[in-house]
């Protein structure tokens, strides 16, 4: 039941803040991190533009999820089911299982091999001792665990990097000119850009936003708070994160060291002028802060989608979505074991990600735009938010696809190829059949009157 009626002001409102939080621990997350990191020490300020919009767009798209939900009380995938039917409910669940499910994989061996450079202990032994702790949290806990961590440590990252900023030169003139959009050439800027706009505008966070607002209990008369909610998280708790970490990179990390082959080390002399010889174990415990409450985000996603699918609760009270979170928990393990530098890895794993991002963007403009749906649909103002939204995002992903070609076609560019064209495929196809059926709908009444 809603409780926005009460009293309390800020601090009540504080005290009920979280879905969009959760959202923002996954967005303020390792491969945002890197991602982020990378563009400043590549490019400079050049893509200044694409950190601005990432935090704009990713707070627009939380809050279209968000109404939806508010709207009809349900996860997006039933809502989905009931308006489009259960094939196009699967490949939504496909899709967010696919980009969550390599997002978990790596983002669990940033955790292990970060965990390995400050004890001296084997990675691999990291990989599974994290995973047995997810485990038993999350199935412990549910959402509540995942949320309450994400509070703190979302919010601790934040206050560190933002701090950085009143002592690393940063040049204001310089920096302006990264507010005119470009994608630079050299070490894979399609790559980073799409890195950069995937940490906010995400297809797992994206999805999520349904299933947490629902487990806060919120309802339509809940959306001030809702706006209050994404307004904090995403606008000044996400946007002053990626911001900061940003215009610390390009300001400290240009021009100093090797962008194409960055790694956490290197990318710990970012901090050096508010660290000095500290800098290395303070970078690599936000490394670590943000691995673990990104890990505990994004561990719930596809236990949240598949048993909605199938019909089950999407709380631990149901003992098979509390099996299946335990499940993907510990089959997370399995990150500690790839093999390369998770620094580059954590870039990739978002542009991948942003490559089924578009088609997730279209079902839920279309749904929030359906009367059948919801009682009351976005305004002219929103509805052309969406449409840049979506546009952005489908450019982006397709320059990065474009790039990953033009590297050479081996297997995990086929894998990323495939991939894209079979949501492009998804994503043309949803919005040519309900383009069909809204001028089948037209022509109806004129038809009876014949």
């Amino acid at each position: 039941m809603s409780t926005s009626g009460q009293s309390g002001g800020v601090a009540h409102y504080f005290s009920r803040l979280g879905p969009t939080w959760l959202a923002g621990a996954i967005a303020a997350g390792p491969a945002t991190m890197a991602s982020v990191l990378v563009a400043g020490a590549s490019f400079g300020y050049a893509l200044l533009w694409v950190v601005i919009i990432s935090a704009l767009f990713g707070a627009l798209a939380q809050y279209l999820s968000t109404r939806l939900a508010l709207a009809t009380g349900e996860g997006i995938v039933q809502t989905v089911e009931n308006r489009y039917g259960s094939i196009w409910a699967w490949i939504l669940v496909i899709d967010v299982v696919l980009a969550a499910g390599l997002a978990q994989l790596v983002i669990m061996k940033t955790l292990a091999d970060v965990s390995a450079l400050m004890s001296g202990f084997d990675a691999r032994l990291w990989g599974v001792f994290w995973a047995i702790v997810l485990a038993v949290g999350l199935a412990g806990g549910g959402y509540r665990v995942a949320e309450l961590g994400a509070k703190v440590i979302v919010s601790a990252v934040v206050l560190a990097f933002v701090a950085s900023l009143f002592v690393v030169p940063i040049d204001l003139s310089t920096a302006a000119t990264g507010l005119v959009p470009s994608i630079p050439a050299g070490v894979s800027g399609a790559l980073i850009a799409a890195g950069v706009l995937g940490g906010a505008v995400h297809i797992t966070i994206i999805t999520m936003q349904t299933y947490t607002v629902r487990a806060r209990g919120w309802d339509d008369s809940d959306r001030s708070l809702a706006r209050f909610d994404i307004f904090a998280s995403m606008i000044v708790a996400f946007g002053l994160f990626s911001l900061a970490t940003f215009l610390v990179a390009a300001g400290a990390l240009h021009g100093t060291v090797d962008a194409a082959g960055l790694d956490a080390i290197a990318a710990a002399a970012a901090l050096e002028p508010i660290a000095g010889t500290y800098a290395q174990w303070l970078f690599l415990i936000g490394l670590l802060g943000a691995a673990v409450s990104t890990l505990g985000g994004n561990t719930i996603v596809p236990p949240f989608l598949v048993a909605d699918k199938l019909g089950w609760d999407t709380d631990v009270s149901d003992r098979r979505y509390r099996t299946l979170l335990a499940a993907t928990a510990l089959l997370s393990a399995g990150g500690a074991f790839i093999e390369g530098s998770f620094f580059q890895l954590l870039v990739l794993v978002l542009a991948f990600g942003l490559v089924g991002t578009p088609f997730a963007i279209a079902i839920v403009v279309l749904l929030v735009n359906d009367r059948s749906v919801v009682d009351e649909t976005p305004g002219f103002a929103l509805n052309v938010g969406a449409v840049a939204l979506f546009s952005v995002t489908t450019v982006l992903a397709g320059s990065f696809v474009q790039d990953e070609i033009a590297s050479g076609l081996d297997p995990l560019t086929l894998f990323v190829v495939a991939f894209a064209v079979a949501m492009s495929i998804a994503t043309v196809a949803l919005l040519g059949s309900q383009f069909v059926s809204k001028l089948s709908q037209k022509e109806t009444p004129a038809e009876s009157q014949l």
